[in-house]
């Protein structure tokens, strides 16, 4: 089952070029800090810009680095069927544990049409598959009622990474999906109502910097010591803001780049952060001893 602290790791390049060296220091640094899991080429992963060798020769070095030590998740989702199909069949002969699945974007599809999509893509795959909903860059909500009919009609489709925003919903697939179905958290902000609320762990970017923190809030969480994780909740309130005050994952990257873990590269169209927004992103790294 899908429970834990994920990290959506960041993508490091250098010269135009994935910087493995320093993907080596991000994936033995999560795991050093308790991380339950690592994602590759999620949103914050900078995926639509990669190229699909790329992401091969990625996601064949994370699986060597990990060693088995944790699960690895892939982002294998896209707005074409047969792309989806075809990337997440690669993921399974790869060695991922878990394919991560965007509903389509740009295409605007109905509940029905987000529903076929998914049923196409667990009938022709056999890799676990986890439904990203993230409306707020889909411009498209998968609602409840449809996740649910999803998680109970395919054993392949076994959680959500939820990042609407919307409790409501979420609590309602909780009660209704089996208790195998794994609720993750995709909004820093909301881990803990998330947790509290039923869901099963979070895919986080604020882990990217402060993994240590996410497995220790998830933990205690999971122990139902909700007064403990209100504590970290709230201790993170202000970078957890802070890594959003531009697109992600700008902020995360700047951070990264700040603590000397990676260089400071992104690829077109994202780009370097404006400068009074860097050196409030800086002022609070440092609250936080981060640099």
């Amino acid at each position: 089952m899908l429970k834990g602290s994920y990290v959506a790791l960041v993508t490091p390049f250098k010269n135009n070029e994935i910087d493995y060296n320093s993907l080596e220091k991000l994936i033995n640094f999560q795991i050093e800090n308790k991380t339950d899991g690592i994602l590759f080429c999620g949103t914050t992963g900078e995926s639509p810009t990669l190229a699909g060798d790329e992401k091969e020769r990625l996601v064949r070095f994370g699986i060597k680095i990990i060693d088995k030590r944790i699960p690895v998740i892939l982002g294998t989702g896209s707005n074409n069927l047969q792309h989806t199909i075809s990337a997440t069949i690669k993921a399974q002969e790869w060695g991922v544990d878990h394919a991560l699945i965007i509903t389509p974007y740009y295409n605007k599809p109905t509940q029905n049409g987000l529903y076929k999509y998914f049923k196409a893509v667990a009938e022709n795959t056999a890799i676990p598959i986890v439904i990203y909903n993230v409306p707020g860059r889909t411009s498209v909500n998968i609602n409840a009622e449809t996740t649910i009919k999803l998680a109970n009609e395919f054993s392949n489709i076994v959680g959500i990474k939820e990042a609407s925003g919307d409790l409501d919903q979420l609590s309602r697939i909780v009660k209704n999906t089996d208790k195998d179905f794994s609720v993750m958290s995709g909004e820093d902000a909301l881990n803990l109502p998330i947790m509290s609320c039923g869901g099963d762990g979070v895919i986080s970017v604020t882990a990217n910097i402060l993994p240590r923190k996410l497995h220790d809030l998830v933990a205690l969480c999971s122990n139902q010591n909700y007064v403990e994780a209100l504590k970290i909740h709230q201790e993170l309130i202000e970078i957890n803001k802070a890594l959003f005050i531009e697109t992600n994952p700008i902020p995360v990257k700047e951070s990264l780049h700040l603590m000397n873990m990676i260089e400071r590269e992104l690829r077109l169209p994202l780009c370097f952060m404006e400068e009074d927004n860097l050196k409030m992103l800086e002022k609070v790294l440092r609250k936080y001893k981060l640099v």
